[in-house]
């Protein structure tokens, strides 16, 4: 395609490692049509993580929250409101990078003359003018660059490129001051919690794994979310320096300020990821298909035969983190 459409919607409501992987989706387009305003739907949680999409001209937010508080009429104006702001954009593209029923509905919606969709139920095709049925063996940010090339795209070299707003990186370095860290120093980021229970690995694991780097001159980080202040409370008492409700950008800084990020599969190792920065991932599974970091499946630390996450040793994540740190030199921090 040498021209595109002047307005292209990209849809991704949830959740933060889902809207992260659209990233290269979002490169690809804009490679494609430089002169296009390009808007991104997406739920208001999400919303700050949309600063660092560099190449997106507008954000647009759906209220979630609102739609779910058990007021039918405030749900029906959140929809609406949305609705009619779709329609008055006049879309000649959108592209719908989840394609579940409610984003589904919103591309048909939007009267978009051309309608791109990734396609988990059949039922759903009505709905876009090209969908695409998702194919459950490419990662995640693979399949949205197949679906944009089964729909007519060129695509090059997959960019991966998160950029981290300078104000979040100020506040990392203030963290880092405030807790008597040098951003000079090894550092080890531990994002100890995930969105399910069963995708997390036993905080006291995590926890021997910090007193062994500790025990290696390694600073240690523990991040999280407000809701996880509680539960890491022995990680402060222990001595580490403990970031759990820190806003999301500044938690991308000081990932992007450390040497290594371990942690399960959820989305703040994905966006360190994007920042160009080493993880290790503890998963249950590697295989094709699965939220892998992007491009490195070997940086996973896997079960060998249960499949339990609890059965993965200690030893064997302590051996990674100290091949993953020799494989750094200070002269990469940050990236």
């Amino acid at each position: 395609m040498k021209s595109g459409p002047e307005h292209i919607l990209v849809i991704r409501l949830k959740a933060i490692g889902d809207v992260l992987f659209t990233l290269p989706a979002v490169h690809a387009l804009r490679e494609s049509f430089p002169d296009a305003k390009i808007s991104f739907l997406v739920s208001r949680e999400n919303a700050p993580l949309l600063q660092g999409f560099r190449d997106l001209d507008d954000i647009i937010t759906l209220d979630r929250a609102r739609l779910k508080r058990g007021n039918p009429f405030a749900a029906i104006a959140e929809i609406l409101s949305l609705i009619r702001r779709l329609r008055r954009e006049k879309y000649s593209l959108v592209v719908d990078l989840q394609g579940y029923v409610e984003t589904a509905a919103l591309s048909w919606w939007s009267r978009a003359p051309r309608r791109w969709g990734s396609v988990y139920n059949t039922g759903r095709r009505w709905a876009y003018t090209r969908g695409v049925t998702r194919d459950y063996g490419l990662h995640p940010i693979d399949w949205n660059l197949f679906l944009l090339r089964e729909c007519g795209l060129a695509t090059g070299t997959s960019r991966n490129e998160f950029a981290l707003p300078e104000a979040a990186l100020a506040e990392a370095l203030n963290f880092f001051n405030a807790n008597q860290l040098s951003p000079d120093a090894p550092t080890l980021f531990l994002q100890t919690f995930t969105s399910s229970p069963v995708k997390n690995w036993p905080l006291e694991n995590y926890l021997a794994v910090a007193r062994d780097g500790r025990a290696r001159g390694w600073q240690i980080i523990f991040g999280g979310g407000p809701a996880e202040r509680a539960a890491l409370e022995p990680a402060r008492q222990d001595g580490f320096a403990v970031a759990a409700g820190q806003p999301l950008l500044v938690s991308a800084g000081l990932m992007k300020l450390s040497t290594l990020i371990l942690g399960g599969d959820t989305g703040l190792p994905h966006l360190a990821m994007a920042l160009g920065k080493r993880v290790l991932l503890i998963m249950h599974s590697n295989r094709a298909g699965a939220c892998v970091p992007f491009q490195h499946p070997e940086w996973t630390v896997t079960p060998s035969a249960t499949g339990k996450l609890s059965d993965i040793s200690v030893a064997s994540v302590k051996t990674a983190c100290a091949q993953a740190f020799s494989e750094q030199t200070q002269t990469s921090k940050p990236n």
